[in-house]
Protein backbone atom coordinates (compact mmCIF):
# COMPACT_ATOMS: atom_id res chain seq x y z
CA UNK A 1 0.00 0.00 0.00
CA UNK A 2 1.94 2.91 -1.22
CA UNK A 3 0.43 6.32 -1.66
CA UNK A 4 1.16 9.90 -1.10
CA UNK A 5 2.28 10.62 2.42
CA UNK A 6 -0.40 12.34 4.47
CA UNK A 7 -0.28 14.21 7.71
CA UNK A 8 0.45 12.15 10.76
CA UNK A 9 -2.45 11.78 13.17
CA UNK A 10 -0.46 13.42 15.96
CA UNK A 11 0.27 16.56 13.91
CA UNK A 12 -2.39 19.29 14.18
CA UNK A 13 -3.86 20.58 10.96
CA UNK A 14 -3.27 24.21 10.13
CA UNK A 15 -6.49 26.29 10.11
CA UNK A 16 -8.01 26.34 6.66
CA UNK A 17 -8.92 29.73 5.26
CA UNK A 18 -12.50 29.81 4.15
CA UNK A 19 -15.99 30.79 5.18
CA UNK A 20 -15.73 29.16 8.60
CA UNK A 21 -12.33 30.48 9.62
CA UNK A 22 -12.53 32.34 12.94
CA UNK A 23 -13.42 36.04 12.64
CA UNK A 24 -13.30 39.04 14.90
CA UNK A 25 -16.88 40.18 15.50
CA UNK A 26 -18.63 42.47 17.93
CA UNK A 27 -20.73 40.71 20.55
CA UNK A 28 -23.32 42.38 22.75
CA UNK A 29 -25.88 41.58 25.43
CA UNK A 30 -29.63 42.15 25.04
CA UNK A 31 -31.01 44.55 27.66
CA UNK A 32 -32.94 42.82 30.45
CA UNK A 33 -35.76 45.41 30.43
CA UNK A 34 -36.64 47.91 27.74
CA UNK A 35 -39.04 50.83 27.74
CA UNK A 36 -42.11 50.30 25.60
CA UNK A 37 -45.40 51.92 24.71
CA UNK A 38 -46.75 55.43 25.09
CA UNK A 39 -43.84 57.64 26.19
CA UNK A 40 -41.93 54.54 27.33
CA UNK A 41 -43.89 54.06 30.56
CA UNK A 42 -44.29 50.31 30.11
CA UNK A 43 -41.40 47.87 30.54
CA UNK A 44 -40.90 44.64 28.61
CA UNK A 45 -38.25 41.97 29.14
CA UNK A 46 -35.68 41.60 26.35
CA UNK A 47 -36.98 41.93 22.81
CA UNK A 48 -39.55 40.02 20.78
CA UNK A 49 -36.85 37.79 19.29
CA UNK A 50 -34.24 37.55 22.09
CA UNK A 51 -34.41 37.01 25.85
CA UNK A 52 -33.03 39.69 28.11
CA UNK A 53 -29.38 38.97 28.86
CA UNK A 54 -28.85 36.86 25.72
CA UNK A 55 -25.54 37.16 23.87
CA UNK A 56 -25.80 38.20 20.24
CA UNK A 57 -23.19 38.68 17.53
CA UNK A 58 -23.23 41.80 15.36
CA UNK A 59 -22.70 40.68 11.77
CA UNK A 60 -23.66 43.89 9.96
CA UNK A 61 -24.41 47.52 10.73
CA UNK A 62 -26.36 50.16 8.84
CA UNK A 63 -24.14 53.26 8.77
CA UNK A 64 -26.63 55.22 6.67
CA UNK A 65 -29.01 55.19 9.64
CA UNK A 66 -26.24 56.40 11.98
CA UNK A 67 -25.65 52.84 13.22
CA UNK A 68 -29.09 52.98 14.89
CA UNK A 69 -29.93 49.61 13.32
CA UNK A 70 -27.78 46.50 13.04
CA UNK A 71 -28.06 42.84 12.10
CA UNK A 72 -27.61 40.50 15.06
CA UNK A 73 -27.28 36.71 15.20
CA UNK A 74 -28.27 34.83 18.35
CA UNK A 75 -30.44 32.10 19.86
CA UNK A 76 -34.17 32.77 19.38
CA UNK A 77 -36.28 33.39 22.47
CA UNK A 78 -38.76 30.56 21.95
CA UNK A 79 -37.15 27.98 19.67
CA UNK A 80 -33.49 28.27 20.65
CA UNK A 81 -32.49 28.16 16.98
CA UNK A 82 -29.95 30.54 15.53
CA UNK A 83 -31.62 33.55 13.91
CA UNK A 84 -30.39 36.72 12.23
CA UNK A 85 -32.57 39.83 12.53
CA UNK A 86 -32.29 43.58 12.09
CA UNK A 87 -32.81 45.32 15.40
CA UNK A 88 -32.31 48.65 17.12
CA UNK A 89 -28.88 49.27 18.60
CA UNK A 90 -30.57 50.72 21.71
CA UNK A 91 -31.75 47.23 22.73
CA UNK A 92 -28.16 46.04 23.22
CA UNK A 93 -25.39 46.92 25.68
CA UNK A 94 -21.86 45.88 26.67
CA UNK A 95 -20.47 45.75 23.14
CA UNK A 96 -17.10 43.99 22.92
CA UNK A 97 -14.79 42.43 20.32
CA UNK A 98 -14.52 38.63 20.29
CA UNK A 99 -12.89 36.04 18.08
CA UNK A 100 -15.83 33.91 16.94
CA UNK A 101 -15.48 30.22 16.06
CA UNK A 102 -19.19 29.24 15.95
CA UNK A 103 -20.02 27.97 12.41
CA UNK A 104 -23.72 28.90 12.75
CA UNK A 105 -22.73 32.53 13.29
CA UNK A 106 -20.00 32.57 10.65
CA UNK A 107 -22.44 31.17 8.07
CA UNK A 108 -24.64 34.22 8.60
CA UNK A 109 -21.76 36.75 8.25
CA UNK A 110 -22.18 38.50 4.91
CA UNK A 111 -18.91 40.40 4.74
CA UNK A 112 -15.83 41.56 6.54
CA UNK A 113 -17.45 43.16 9.60
CA UNK A 114 -14.63 43.62 12.09
CA UNK A 115 -12.02 41.92 9.92
CA UNK A 116 -9.28 42.66 12.47
CA UNK A 117 -9.31 42.92 16.23
CA UNK A 118 -8.68 46.67 16.12
CA UNK A 119 -11.57 47.27 13.70
CA UNK A 120 -13.91 45.17 15.86
CA UNK A 121 -12.85 47.07 19.00
CA UNK A 122 -13.41 50.43 17.27
CA UNK A 123 -16.86 49.33 16.10
CA UNK A 124 -17.72 48.10 19.62
CA UNK A 125 -16.85 51.50 21.13
CA UNK A 126 -18.89 53.29 18.45
CA UNK A 127 -21.94 51.02 18.90
CA UNK A 128 -21.84 51.38 22.70
CA UNK A 129 -21.92 55.16 22.35
CA UNK A 130 -24.72 55.05 19.76
CA UNK A 131 -26.79 52.63 21.88
CA UNK A 132 -26.49 54.85 24.96
CA UNK A 133 -27.54 57.94 22.97
CA UNK A 134 -30.45 56.08 21.34
CA UNK A 135 -31.76 54.82 24.71
CA UNK A 136 -31.78 58.38 26.06
CA UNK A 137 -33.30 59.99 22.96
CA UNK A 138 -35.88 57.38 21.86
CA UNK A 139 -38.60 58.19 24.42
CA UNK A 140 -39.09 61.88 25.15
CA UNK A 141 -40.73 61.37 28.54
CA UNK A 142 -38.97 60.89 31.88
CA UNK A 143 -38.55 57.38 33.20
CA UNK A 144 -41.35 55.93 35.36
CA UNK A 145 -40.73 55.57 39.07
CA UNK A 146 -39.46 52.97 39.90
CA UNK A 147 -37.81 52.16 36.57
CA UNK A 148 -36.23 48.82 35.72
CA UNK A 149 -34.76 49.73 32.33
CA UNK A 150 -31.09 49.14 31.55
CA UNK A 151 -30.04 52.75 32.18
CA UNK A 152 -31.73 52.98 35.60
CA UNK A 153 -30.80 49.61 37.10
CA UNK A 154 -27.65 49.48 39.21
CA UNK A 155 -24.73 47.59 37.69
CA UNK A 156 -24.18 45.53 40.81
CA UNK A 157 -27.03 43.71 42.55
CA UNK A 158 -28.18 45.05 45.88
Amino acid sequence: MSGPPGPRPSEPRPPEPGPFAPRWLVTATVVRWRRYGDLGRELRPGTKAYRGGARVYVVDTHPGAGHGQLTAVGHARRTGRWIAIDMGTRHLHTFRARLVYVPAVLRRCPGQVGATREEAEELAVLLERVAREERHAHHGAPHPDPCLCHECRPVTPG
